[in-house]
């Protein structure tokens, strides 16, 4: 059976120049440095000067040659290295199958992201995995796709609508409405844990503030994803001791979404984990890249979605699953 795509709509025009800046810090922080820089140069001689060999410095170019060749090999290590969680709160994560948008049926009787099928979920065990966006009006609402036509029959995007409509939609035909974050989270009551993922659009800023106020009254365990590192990086900054992970896939698939090839490579290699330092990564089930494996070798938690069946859960940390009943734990 074929998986669902997870949309990513991400690296817009304004994303590079974001992410240079979260990983290299601000404009005058450059600035500053350059001056330094400036200044002291005029105090001694040129770097070419002191580099070429000399009966005085004449070790000093094959110095110069070693550490730049050592500081390029360490690159990458830098630029996809994870970040370090505790280990008392990754445990709280680790080991565990998670109900994809709850434990909704493959023909929707029971809808995804509904507060039956996350009730479903609990009452088997599972963990949750569900999907966070605005309302025009800044609710946040449990809901996975950009619009509503899919899961509504309405062509609108949700960030378009009002919750006074949205609560009224019926999914997939059913009696079930769209939940907002809030009413999911009263009813799990921290009974089992949870992945957040926030779903990238125009007002990602907003968005974490909001799922960000919401989590910090919630007493049971929850962590964020998201495809976009910058909503990753958010929570870095903001809120660094919770749990945060970079979700990705190959690059092929988001190539299939109309991203270019160059965005495409950078996010199926997870390459901004230097901005977002996350601590799991949470991979489409299948083949990794090389530096998919390198940050997992470095200690990045590896989970996987989505699987279908029990023979593709096999050598993650966590697994996200729909349409079958693995047991509790891995």
């Amino acid at each position: 059976m074929k998986k669902k795509k997870k949309k990513s709509g991400l690296l817009n025009a304004g994303i590079g120049e974001e992410l240079v800046r979260l990983v290299l810090g601000s404009d005058s922080k450059k600035k500053k440095k350059k001056k330094k820089l400036t200044a002291s140069r005029k105090k001694s001689r040129s770097l070419p000067a002191v580099l070429r060999p000399t009966k005085e410095n004449g070790g000093l170019a094959g110095v110069a040659v070693a550490a730049a060749a050592a500081g390029a090999a360490a690159l990458p290590f830098w630029l996809l290295a994870p970040g370090k969680a505790k280990a008392d709160e990754m445990a709280k994560f680790k080991g565990r199958y998670y109900a994809h948008r709850g434990l909704y049926e493959e023909n929707q009787t029971v809808p995804e992201n509904s507060l039956t099928a996350f009730k479903r979920a609990v009452e088997w065990g599972y963990g949750i995995e569900l999907d966070v966006q605005l309302s025009r009006d800044g609710f946040a609402v449990v809901f996975h796709d950009d619009d509503l036509l899919r899961a509504c029959g309405d062509g609108r995007r949700v960030n378009d609508v009002d919750w006074n409509e949205l609560k009224s939609m019926r999914l997939f035909g059913t009696r079930k409405t769209i939940p907002l974050f809030r009413d999911v989270l009263e009813l799990v009551g921290g009974r089992v844990p949870m992945i957040v993922e926030l779903k990238s659009g125009p007002r990602n800023h907003e968005l974490c503030r909001s799922v960000y106020a919401i989590l910090k009254d919630y007493e049971g365990d929850a962590c964020i994803e998201s495809f976009d590192p910058r909503i990753v990086a958010w929570f870095r900054r903001h809120d660094p001791a919770r749990i945060r992970g970079q979700l990705a896939q190959p690059a092929s698939f988001y190539k299939e979404d109309g991203m270019s090839a160059f965005g495409s490579t950078v996010l199926g290699n997870t390459l901004l984990n230097a901005a977002a330092r996350p601590h799991f990564i949470a991979y489409r089930i299948g083949e990794k890249p090389a530096p998919v494996r390198l940050a997992e070798s470095m200690g990045a938690a590896r989970f996987g979605w989505v699987s279908q069946e029990s023979g593709d859960a096999e050598g993650f940390d966590a697994v996200i699953f729909e349409f079958y009943r693995p047991e509790r734990r891995l």
